[in-house]
């Protein structure tokens, strides 16, 4: 036998494994790290989180994977090269990280990894219909498993759109695994680049779990801020609080095709980017309107439609608390808005489940890796997959 797949038999096998995980949305800042010790599997996981930090990128870096993100058309040279370069980096930084945490590549089981989303085409994008859903993510797992010197698990959107779905969100199976509550309706918000949410009905079962894309997260607010404050993000929805938010143009976007398609659906900045703003502000006549005002109003843009698909889903009398991860947690607006059109729901962080809100998603990543590794495939209800499934491709160091 071949010793790496030994030693895959053997990990299945273990009472825990250590796993890191992965984690580089399309904000692009950087790669959350998360190393995590999981024991068991399926319903009975326990993931205790060892050490998050998050590597931020530098400018060549952003550069790089800006080069060939969220675009009709690039370069598929630059494509087939970034795609091992990134990697490469990512394995550079999980070497130096774990130097730093005193901590061996030895001692780690698997490294799981998301990769650097480049374009995410869900059926209502493309809406060819030759083609269903798709997804690609670059950052090679053979290229990151070489050079770590550690198993690897990678790709997990590829196997969610074969059996079904559209790659995402994948949330809702960790959010299951180790939020789900015998007596208390749960709504796990994330705010990334895109939000979305999972839904966690009191005493449920996998396939009776909800979840979906809302609409944009911080994606839209942090490229204006870029291009107009030379700023990444908008802190504390600073910029966003300066302005006036205008209702025109909040209704103008709010009339996109995106918002009328059902729920569970999925969605990127394919769609929500610089030039969906400007398209707005043209059809809404606002060429003198101030970028302060805009920014105002993309905040709320963000917070309304959160709540929005919230309530297509969630009867509006029903009890339940939200727990929020994600960048978009910590600009304080979003949440003083969502809180303004849901008075009597109680926002709080996903840390009183005792999930690091930063770390959420690489930490869901590793739950991903370890139920490929020794779970059973999953089901879950709506249109998110038509049969059972785990997750990713296995890379080997040698």
């Amino acid at each position: 036998m071949h010793p790496s797949i030994q030693k895959l038999y053997d990990l299945a096998g273990k009472n825990s494994r250590k796993i890191i995980g992965l984690m580089s949305g399309t904000s692009m800042d950087g790669l959350d790290i998360a190393l995590c010790e999981i024991t068991g599997s399926g319903i009975h996981t326990k993931v205790n989180l060892l050490q998050f930090t998050t590597v931020a990128y530098d400018k060549h870096i952003k550069e790089q994977i800006s080069s060939v993100f969220s675009k009709s058309m690039v370069s598929l040279q630059q494509l087939t090269l970034v795609n091992p370069w990134i990697a490469l980096r990512h394995a550079s930084m999980i070497n130096e990280t774990l130097k730093g945490w005193g901590i061996s590549n030895t001692e780690i089981d698997i490294i799981a990894s998301h990769g650097q989303t480049i374009y995410h085409a869900p059926k209502s994008l493309h809406t060819n219909d030759e083609f269903g859903p798709a997804t690609l993510q670059i950052g090679d797992g053979d290229h990151l498993a070489v050079h770590a010197n550690i198993i690897t698990i990678s790709d997990f959107r590829q196997k969610h759109i074969a059996a079904g779905g559209e790659g995402a969100p994948l949330a809702v199976y960790g959010d299951y695994l180790l939020c789900a509550s015998p007596d208390e309706n749960r709504l796990l918000l994330n705010i990334g680049g895109i939000a979305n949410y999972t839904y966690l009905p009191a005493g449920c079962k996998l396939s009776e779990v909800f979840s979906t894309d809302t609409g944009p997260g911080n994606t839209m607010m942090d490229a204006f801020m870029r291009i107009h404050f030379n700023q990444e993000y908008d802190r504390d929805g600073f910029v966003a609080k300066q302005g006036s938010i205008n209702f025109d143009l909040l209704s103008i976007m709010k009339e996109d095709s995106f918002f009328k398609i059902g729920l569970p659906k999925t969605i990127g900045p394919e769609l929500f980017n610089i030039s969906f703003i400007e398209a707005a502000v043209k059809n809404a006549n606002l060429n003198s309107i101030s970028a302060p005002d805009i920014m105002a109003t993309l905040n709320r843009f963000t917070a309304e439609t959160i709540v929005d698909a919230i309530y297509k889903h969630v009867p509006i009398d029903d009890k339940f608390k939200i727990y929020t991860s994600g960048g978009g947690m910590h600009n304080k607006l979003i949440i003083e808005h969502i809180h303004s059109l849901m008075p009597n729901i109680e926002i709080i962080s996903s840390l009183e489940l005792g999930i690091h809100p930063d770390a959420k998603e690489a930490i869901l990543f590793a739950v991903l890796a370890n139920e490929c590794l020794a779970g059973s495939p999953m089901y879950v209800g709506g249109n998110a997959t038509k049969i059972p499934v785990t997750m990713g491709k296995i890379s080997f160091p040698i």
